[in-house]
């Protein structure tokens, strides 16, 4: 029986319940799969949950196919003079303005359209998607920084803490632990709500354990137990001798956020911090009906942008901002058309925001496509896999080499550059190789059964795929070394039914996606 299923089936059969501020904590057995055991620098992620499907298209508006987008959207669509300007071709929601104090500080960052091949729109399978860091077709049972937490630490979770490592090496603001986190042998973040709350857990007797199965795990118990106790300590203590030196809004969002800030300035040593933000499952009352700049959406996007400029205040008042990192994810985008019920249903890919100083304040991607006749069901097409800014951050921020972020994430990890370097200097930054505008050329669009594909490149490997509407990937064309030159290619696409789809050209340095449309 795995430890989780434990955990689950003998909570009354055992005295010692595993708890930290009242939440069960979880873990399964395995053994590590990597050894990638370097050392520690003191950099922090903050990860921003959004649960249930943030509308990437009700978030950054793209300026250049707003007229698609009120043909798509006529009852939702906010006006264009009442969105805040954040480039000349993309605009923001108008709650947003914190968010805009922020870009215009250099202390934001945007990732175009990220997804993933073959979508899910469901929400576990999706979210599932996300945490491991798995291919939609395969079924992983940790986590992307769980894996990478295996690799720097192989032995947990015995003998931790200890005195190299005293600290969580990660927590979960909230009620549950996150599978972000999740090892191959146990999980390697705690829960925390009130820092200040905290009080040890009982540990029982000291009988001697038998020597069974029901043993093995009544003495991982005893252990966990020790482990939380001692590092509920060590988060007490941080808090106690941390602050906060601005004023945070009054929501949930924020007070996990002042959480984080006021531990890091505490000097706790965690690595990875889970914050969390519900509510973003808009199907209705995405808007107010002749009010589309209220509604449950726009309360969503103001609590974010006003938590997240106070956080970076408070960081930067507390000298600690170069430390902090924080990203967005959500399981997936919305749709391109609004539904009847002033909402928006299960999409593809959307926007994911980066914040800190030392982010690349850059918008990296092409607006999305959205064409003037939308499909049913429609979604906006991935143009940047989400695996990929895990590894650039993994690479860039934790310094973990492209060999390991390969067998940590999947073979065809691409570097982004959307970290910039920090003090000190990153050795692993590469933001010169890549190649944001890739002249791709398609002829004829409309096709009927094959298009020609010409483009330029440096010597490569190169691989083009063609997408459709829900995010599927239907055909992989080519994926093969080219020399340096000009290329064209022909693309045999006569068993493909009519309609929209998307081509996907990627190299090691360099992706692009654009739209095509085959017709009878």
């Amino acid at each position: 029986m795995k430890r989780r299923q434990f955990l689950k089936y003998t909570g009354t059969a055992s005295t010692l319940p595993i708890f930290l501020n009242g939440i069960p904590l979880s873990a399964i057995t395995s053994s590590p799969m990597f050894n990638h055991i370097q050392e520690e620098n003191d950099r922090v992620l903050v990860l921003i949950q959004l649960n249930g499907g943030n509308d990437g298209l009700n978030t950054l508006f793209p300026l250049d196919q707003y007229a698609q987008l009120v043909n798509a959207r006529p009852n939702i669509i906010i006006p264009e003079d009442r969105l805040i300007p954040l480039t000349d071709t993309l605009g923001l929601h108008p709650n947003m303005y914190g968010i805009k104090l922020l870009n215009d500080d250099g202390k934001m960052g945007v990732v175009q359209s990220v997804g993933y091949p073959n979508q899910n729109r469901s929400h576990f399978r999706s979210i599932d998607i996300w945490t491991s860091g798995s291919p939609a077709d395969e079924f992983w049972t940790s986590g992307w920084l769980g894996r990478n937490f295996d690799g720097r630490h192989p032995e947990f979770p015995d003998a931790y803490p200890n005195e190299e490592y005293p600290d969580p090496l990660a927590i979960s603001m909230g009620s549950i632990v996150t599978e972000t986190c999740q090892g191959m042998a146990a999980n390697f973040s705690l829960t925390l709500r009130d820092p200040f709350s905290l009080s040890p857990l009982t540990q029982g007797s000291e009988d001697e354990i038998p020597d069974s199965l029901y043993g093995e795990e009544l003495r991982y118990l005893r252990t966990t137990i020790i482990q939380t106790n001692a590092y509920s300590e060590r988060i007490t203590e941080a808090a106690e001798a941390g602050a906060n030196v601005v004023e945070y809004p009054e929501s949930n969002l924020a007070e996990q956020l002042k959480t984080v800030a006021l531990l890091v300035s505490g000097g706790l040593q965690t690595k990875v911090f889970v914050v969390k933000l519900g509510g973003f499952d808009t199907h209705a009352d995405q808007v107010m009906e002749d009010y589309p700049t209220t509604g449950n959406h726009a309360i969503l996007l103001k609590t974010i942008s006003e938590a997240m400029l106070a956080f970076q205040k408070d960081l930067k008042n507390l000298g600690i901002e170069e430390r902090v990192l924080s990203m967005t994810f959500s399981e997936f985008g919305r749709q391109i058309k609004s539904n009847f019920s002033l909402g928006t249903d299960h999409g593809s890919a959307a926007p994911l925001f980066l914040f800190g100083s030392c982010v690349q304040p850059r918008v990296l991607g092409q607006n999305p496509e959205i064409p003037f006749e939308v499909e049913p069901q429609e979604g906006v097409a991935m143009q940047y896999d989400f695996r990929d800014v895990y590894g650039s951050i993994l690479m860039d921020w934790f310094e973990v080499e492209d060999s390991t972020i390969k067998s940590l994430l999947y073979e065809d990890f691409t570097y982004l550059p959307i970290i910039r370097p920090c003090t000190p200097p990153n050795p692993f930054e590469r933001v010169d190789r890549f190649v944001e505008h890739v002249e791709l050329t398609t002829y004829p669009n409309p096709f009927e059964d094959w298009i020609s594909v010409a483009f330029k490149i440096e010597a490569g490997i190169v691989k083009m795929s063609v997408f459709d509407t829900l995010g599927s990937e239907r055909k992989v064309f080519f994926n093969k070394y080219l020399p340096e030159g000009e290329h064209r290619i022909n693309l045999e696409m006569a068993d493909l039914p009519p309609g929209n789809y998307y081509l996907r050209f990627m190299m090691e340095d360099r992706q692009k996606t654009t739209r095509i449309v085959k017709v009878k």
